[in-house]
């Protein structure tokens, strides 16, 4: 399935009939098994319904970061990164694509 950036943020925890998703790389992930991390009031409740990539990869909550722009990140933020990408895929079903 693909997902535009807004249709993405309509899954951000909000509407409990909805799951949770969490995009990196553009890959969303159905991270709803985590609701307690990524729901409303979870510690990483800012990164549902988006493109988190940049903000994962600086270990960052401020909303300036939560971004699929990679763009000047440091070698070490990168190896972060794709830290994050791995324990994803190994907990995360993938549900699609981010298009935009």
């Amino acid at each position: 399935m693909e997902f535009t950036s807004d249709q993405l943020r309509s899954y951000d925890g909000s509407n409990e009939s909805k799951p949770i998703y969490v995009s990196i790389r553009g890959t969303v992930f159905d991270v709803s098994t985590g609701n307690s991390f990524y729901g409303p009031g979870g510690p990483y409740a800012i990164f549902a319904g988006r493109e988190a990539s940049r903000a994962l990869a600086k270990m960052s909550k401020n909303v300036e970061d939560i971004s699929g722009d990679l763009e000047g990140l440091t070698v070490k933020e990168i190896t972060v990164l794709e830290d994050w990408e791995k324990k994803f895929v190994a907990k995360y079903p993938v549900v699609g694509r981010l298009t935009s």
